[in-house]
Parts: structure tokens; sequence; C-alpha cells
């Protein structure tokens, strides 16, 4: 590689370090205990209690569920049936309005096989929604959601040219070599170094799931405007709905149409995932990754009947791969011990990198290159 060509890819490596570092920091330190967000709610928050179904115990019917959430919440109205994965465990969701904001929604939890409900659970306005936002938006919305994108291009960008950079001068060292011997910030740039390398795969991974995940209002849009919007169309100029029909006929009609899937939440006419006249029953599989994909069925609202039902197009599906890679949600736990670990590292990385670029010495670009290659440069940015 030419010393001009190495010179700009120093440069590149160097301002997309510079300019994602801080947010890279906060976006891997609120991700640390999202990892485990599941685990964290059930143990701080209260769970009801599913106790054995007996052989006498009544089934459930649906329309009863709605009615006592209802009931619970007078004057609301519903806007999601969510059914979780791995528990007989479900939840209608009620707000004062179909579009309420972030946190006028309740949860109103039920057994899905009895019908059951439990107390009503008051919106998330704690420790892990403010991690969540943070990691989101930064409580900016769209412009937020964006903004973190970028930086995940930035990171991206770094990554390779830090690669491009410092593989000529690496293959000077044996893998993983750490030269203690030599001064404080020497050592600190080969650890930079080593673990950028030995997560490298990880943070691109991650970094690229998360920019993707960043995307998720815009293609929620493209979706809205184009699938579903051909799927409901023969009911667009239709005047919407007075009154529902049986919430329980749609389930069994989605069932009915995709017997091998699972409901995985159902959206209310009006809602952002339906139309004013369907009830949306998403429909998921029964594998680690099918159980990730989503396909809606519409059941008219008045008459219980299937009206459309498709495979979501292929940014949808990319969408909703990556949500669950992008935290480690597909081995149990075990993965998600070693997302942490990896985010972890990638934290000392990040830290190692800033920490490097404040102490940096002030010397032209071309002699810190060559002291790179005679071993001694202080790097900035990381690798």
């Amino acid at each position: 590689m030419t010393a001009r060509a190495l010179r700009n890819w120093y440069l590149v490596h160097k301002w997309t370090s510079l300019i994602s570092t801080i947010f890279l920091l906060m976006l891997c330190l609120t991700g640390l205990p999202l990892i485990f967000h599941e685990e964290i709610e059930h143990y701080f928050e209260p769970h009801p209690e599913l106790g054995e179904l007996s052989a006498d115990a009544p089934r459930i019917d649906y329309d009863k569920v709605i009615a006592g959430a209802l009931a619970a919440r007078p004057g609301e109205v519903v806007r999601f049936v969510g059914f979780d994965p791995e528990e007989p465990l479900g939840a209608v969701f009620t707000a004062p309005t179909l579009v309420p904001p972030p946190l006028d929604a309740y949860a109103q939890p039920f057994d899905t096989r009895t019908g059951k409900l439990f107390p009503p659970e008051p919106p998330d306005d704690g420790f892990m929604n403010l991690m969540l936002r943070l990691h989101t938006d930064m409580f900016l919305g769209l412009p937020g959601y964006l903004f973190l994108g970028f930086m995940g291009l930035l990171l991206v960008a770094s990554l390779v040219s830090g690669v491009v950079v410092y593989t000529p001068f690496m293959r000077k060292l044996d893998f993983a070599t750490v030269r203690t011997a030599r001064s404080s910030r020497l050592k600190w740039l080969d650890l930079h170094n080593v673990l950028g390398i030995v997560t490298l795969a990880w943070v691109l991974v991650v970094g690229v799931t998360g920019v993707i995940n960043t995307l998720a209002l815009p293609i929620l849009g493209l979706w809205q405007n184009g699938q579903l919007a051909e799927m409901t169309a023969p009911y667009k100029d239709l005047p919407p709905l007075t009154e529902l029909g049986s919430l329980h006929k749609a389930l069994e009609t989605a069932q009915a149409a995709a017997p091998d899937m699972k409901p995985s939440f159902v959206a209310y006419p009006g809602t952002d995932f339906s139309s004013q006249h369907h009830y949306a029953v998403f429909m998921r599989g029964n594998t680690p990754l099918t159980a990730r994909l989503l396909k809606p069925a519409l059941v008219d609202a008045t008459t219980g009947e299937l009206t459309d039902m498709r495979e979501m197009p292929m940014y949808v599906q990319t969408l909703l791969i990556s949500q669950p890679l992008h935290f480690g949600d597909y081995g149990g736990l075990p993965l998600k011990i070693i997302w942490a670990l990896l985010d972890i590292i990638a934290i000392i990385v990040l830290g190692s990198g800033l920490y490097l670029w404040l102490g940096r010495r002030k010397a032209p670009l071309e002699k810190r290159l060559e002291e790179l290659d005679a071993g001694g440069l202080v790097v900035e940015g990381k690798a």
C-alpha cells in the first residue's frame, strides 16, 4: 500500500472513530442491561402466577377477556393483544385512544389457557425503559433513530479502515502480542488492537443489525403504504366501524389459515398495524428463526372471515431477524452471556481508543505512521 493510500485510510479511521466513539460508548453501556431485559424484568417486576391446568378448568374465551380488560380500565380502548412465546400468558393493551402517548398504555395480563385476568400493569417508565429509549432514539423519535443509525455506519467505516491501516504493521508481531515491557501507551495500543480484532466480527454484526433497527419506523411506513394498503384496498372507502365483531372468532380464523403457526399479537382496527376494518393477527413460526418472522392474517372485524394473508416483504423480514440478533436473543441465556462479555470488551476497546487519542503526541501524521511501523505510534480512535 502506498504512503498516500495509508494516510487516507488512517484519516478515515481517525475521524470516523472520534465522531462516533462517545455515542457508541453510550450504546454499549445502555445495551448491556438490555441484553438481559427479560431476566431483569422477570426478577424485579410482579409476574403472574400460572397454576396447573386441571381437567375441569374453563377454556379461554377471548371476548370475555377483552370485556374484563375494558371493565378494569373504563373509558379506554383496546389497541393490541399480545402473546408470550414461552409461557401461556398474554396481555391486553389498552389506552385512552388508539394512538396514545407512549406512557398512556396499560397492559392487562391474562392466562391464555383459562382467560383468567391478572391486575393491570402500568406503563413501563422505569430504569429499563430509560435504557431502551436512550439506546434506540435518545428520546428524539425518528431523528434520534436516524442519527444513531449514522453513528452505526461510522462504526462500520471505522472497523474497516482500522483493519486496513493496522494489518500491515501487525504482521510484524505474533497474534495477540501485547508489549508490556514497553511504554504504557504502547501496551494500551496493543491491547486496543488485539481486542478490536478479536471482537471484529461480533461488532460488525451488532453494528449492521443496529443500523437496520434504526430504520424500523421508515420500514414500517413503507410496509403500511405498500403491502398493507394493497391488502386492505377493497375496504379503503368504507366508513369506520362503530362496533367490532368477535376477537375469539378472528383468532380461530387465523389459526385455521395457518395451523402450523401461533399468534404473536393482534392489532385492533385503527392501529398502525391494521386497517379501520380488520383484526390483524400476526402469526409466528415454531422454530428459533421462524418464531421471529411474522405473517399477518387480516380478518374482517365484522364477519370474522379471512380477507388476506401474505408473507411479509423481505425488507420487513430483514428487520425482524435483525432485532433479536442485535441483542443475542436467539440462543437463550448462554448466548446472552456471550453477548454481554463481548459488549464489555467493546466498551474497553472504545474507552482505550478514546484514552489513546486524548493522550496523543503533537507529531505530524507522517511521523506517527512511521512510528507505527516501528511499533511506537499512539493511535487516534479505535481499531
